[in-house]
Order: structure tokens, then sequence, then C-alpha cells
């Protein structure tokens, strides 16, 4: 007589799911917890002190800025989870943009597609990652000292290849389009469908195979919550994005490969090698497992996904330089991986921890540059300071009005007839019909109107 042991188990409610979360707060395991908290509080502040933080095109930019730090920082992850580091993802990044770009110059002798030049560069940057794998793993020299290395070498080689040149412009169209391509609005809405379908049907897959390998489900309700949530937000995402120039495709390369990244960290046999070898090496040994083989993927997988982040931002930028993979790429990837929850000491973490660090990250920037955008803007739209002390005494005793704080705009000082401080040409709209104020200006009182745009 067979038993149904999930009917034997009793269902969990959400009180329950709740008190197991409550339970890993107190026992320290927190999780992506507080990055969350931090980038609810984060949007919270920065939309109450500046009303663009949070309009379609910032969040567009957000999108397209953070793309190569997550894509870099989901390769730390993996370094990370085995213990160990890895300094040479920056200026490996840089290599592999300097690659790219050297493949697709037109009437080159190495010109090549832009999507082979890609799949190269990639190529190239998870070999470089096995070469320098293979001394921490063959030889055992510590990975910080073998990537320290790579860094210095790296960045001698692109300063070497750019040479005088300085920068070397891209005019590949696959290349540009990693970071510039945008879906149309019917395109958007079909990847938010198809994601969602995706994400459901995974989840329901998940409940039948635990209900024929007889293990308790628990309560169907949360899966149900989990499948509605991540639709609105699919849907949420693609409607503000849609408002500007569309979803990006940089953010469904994103979603790509978390999703690929995650199911093999989690649900393969290399996955689970990954974590045991993280908690303890010599454990992992004895049970088996070949420890070298792991660590060797694994630098391998980190030097891709380095090159993958370095082809985005020489993409972004529609061309690299003798700075390409230096800045703060190096300490974002790192902090990113980390700020999201993954352990410095191996055994703990989760590929999403590289996106949440990297939403973080990159918030902080693009809030303060919207902040310094809308500055700009408004400080545009009224009369600055010097012509308040300078021209209006001068425009009465012309005989020319004085107008008020915001009656006219200028840029600069000056009187020369359509010269710097001269607003007969370029007048802001809403002062097209009024003749320039300037005395001495051919433009002021009684001479010709101000020129429309």
């Amino acid at each position: 007589m067979s038993v149904d042991v999930a009917s034997v188990e009793p269902a969990e409610g959400l009180g329950s799911e709740l008190r197991r979360v409550l339970d890993n707060i107190r026992s320290g395991d927190v999780g992506s917890l507080p990055v969350v908290v931090g980038l609810i509080l984060i949007t919270i502040f920065f939309q109450s002190k500046n009303d663009n933080f949070l309009t379609a095109g910032n969040f567009n930019n957000l999108i397209v800025q953070m793309a190569g730090v997550t894509l870099i920082a989901m390769g730390v992850v993996f370094v990370l989870l085995i213990g160990e580091i890895d300094l040479s993802i920056g200026f490996l990044s840089g290599v592999a943009g300097v690659i790219v770009a050297k493949l697709q110059i037109p009437d080159g002798s190495w010109q090549v597609n832009g999507i082979v030049a890609i799949l190269v560069a990639v190529a190239v940057g998870a070999a470089i990652g096995v070469f320098q794998g293979s001394f921490v793993a063959l030889i055992g020299v510590p990975s910080f000292v073998v990537t320290l290395a790579g860094l210095l070498a790296f960045q001698g080689v692109v300063q070497k290849v750019i040479g005088e040149q300085g920068v070397i412009v891209i005019e590949d169209k696959w290349i540009n389009d990693m970071a510039n391509y945008f879906f149309s609005d019917r395109a958007g809405w079909i990847l938010a469908a198809l994601a969602s379908a995706f994400y459901a049907v995974t989840t329901l897959a998940r409940i039948v195979g635990r209900r024929r390998a007889g293990v308790p489900i628990g309560n169907l309700v949360l899966p149900a919550l989990r499948i509605v949530a991540f639709t609105a937000v699919a849907f949420f995402v693609v409607s503000v994005t849609n408002r500007d120039r569309g979803f990006p495709f940089a953010g469904l390369l994103i979603v790509i490969l978390l999703v690929f990244w995650t199911y093999v960290a989690t649900r393969t046999t290399f996955g689970r090698h990954v974590y045991a070898v993280g908690g303890n090496a010599e454990a992992a040994r004895r049970a088996g497992i070949n420890v070298a083989r792991i660590r060797l993927i694994v630098f391998g997988i980190s030097g891709g996904m380095a090159a993958l982040g370095g082809v985005v931002f020489a993409s972004r930028l529609n061309s690299v330089d003798l700075n390409a993979g230096g800045g703060t790429i190096l300490l974002d990837a790192i902090a990113a991986a980390v700020i999201g929850g993954t352990s410095l000491f191996g055994g703990r973490g989760r590929v999403v921890a590289a996106l949440l660090g990297a939403l973080v990250i990159q918030a902080l920037p693009t809030a303060s540059a919207s902040s310094a955008t809308a500055r700009r803007r408004s400080s545009s739209s009224r009369a600055p300071s010097f012509w308040l002390r300078s021209h209006s005494t001068r425009s009465r005793a012309a005989g020319s009005p004085s107008p008020g704080a915001d009656s006219f705009s200028y840029r600069g000082e000056g009187h020369e007839p359509g010269g710097k401080g001269c607003r007969c040409h370029g007048c802001e709209p809403r002062h097209r019909r009024r003749r320039c104020p300037l005395a001495a200006c051919a433009g002021r009182q009684g001479g010709p109107r101000l020129a429309q745009r």
C-alpha cells in the first residue's frame, strides 16, 4: 500500500513562511534583504529630491549603464563562490573591447562581421581566464597574485595596441547595438509576455516534479503569488521603458544570462560542486570532486563574462580608448557581487546578487547625474544673476526696458550684435516675439525683432 507523502506533510501557510524568514534573519542569514531595502530607500530619497529620478528616460539609462558591470559581476560571483578573487577583470574587459574594435575596422586586414568579432572577444577572454586559473588550480599560486599580475599585463596590452592613435571608433552596427538598440513597443510587450510565461511554466514544472518525487510541495498560494508578482514587474518595466525609447537589448541580455547562470549554479552538478569547493575544498576533494577542474572552469567563466562586459562598455561609447577597462570597473564589479550578498569567503551567494548590487552601485551616480541635469535646466529657464547685476542699469540708461528675472535667459556677457550674450538668434521659445534688451545690440528696442528658432 503506497502512501502519498505530500498528503501526510502538513501544508505550509504564509505564517510558517514568514516565521522561516524571521528565523533566518535572527541567525544572520539575511540574504539579499539588506540590498533590497537599500534600493527602496535610495529610490525614495532621490525621488523626493528630484522628480526626474523615476522618469522613463532615466530608467532606460540606468539599465544600459549598469549592463557592463552586471555582466562582469556575474562572473565574479562564481569566483567568489569558490573562495578566490579575480583582479584582472577590469582590464581584461578593456582587452575584449580593443579586440572587437580592431576586428571591425573597415578595410582592415582583420575585418570580420560584428557578431564574429564579439564571439572572438568572448572566447579570448575565457581562454585568458583559464590560463590564469591554471596557475591557481595546478601550481597553487594565490589567485590574488596571479590576477594582479594579469591586471598590470592587460593594462599594458591596451596601451600598446591602441598606442598613439588614442581612440578607435566602432562603426559596426552589430557591436554598437549591444548597448544602443531598443525594442519597439510591441516587441517589448511580447518579451514581457514570454518572460512571464517562461517563469510560470518553470515554476509549475518544479511543483509537478516535487509531487512526482513524493516531496511535500507546501502551500500553492506562495508560487501563485510569485508568478503574479513576476508578471506585474515584467509588464511594469516594459510599460516604463516604452514611454522613452523602448526596452533596451542590454536589459534582455542581462535577463537571459541571469537565468542561464542561475540554472547552472543551482540546477546542475557543476553548480553543486562549485558550492562544495567554496565551502570546504579539502572535503570536496575527498568526496571525489575534481577541484582543479572546477577552478579552471570558474576562472574561464569569469574571463568570458568580463570580455562580454567589455564589449558592452565599448558599444555604449561607440569606441575604445587608452582608459578602456580602467576607472572603477574592477571595484564596481566586485562590490556589486559582495553588496548583493555573495560571501568573500566562498560557499555562499547567488547569481542574482550581481544584478542587485549593480543596481545599488549604478543608482547613485545616475541619480546624481539626473539631479545635475535638472539643476542645469532650471537655471537655464531664469535670467542669470550677472544680467540682473550688470545689464539692468545699462539697459534702463539706454532707454530700453529692463526685463524681470523671468523674462530673458542669457548664456554669457557681451554686447556685440548677434554675439555672446545676445539672444536675437536662439532665444527661448517663450521669448521669440520680443526684442533683445541689450542696449548695444542691433536687436534692442526699436531694432529688428528676435529671430524665431
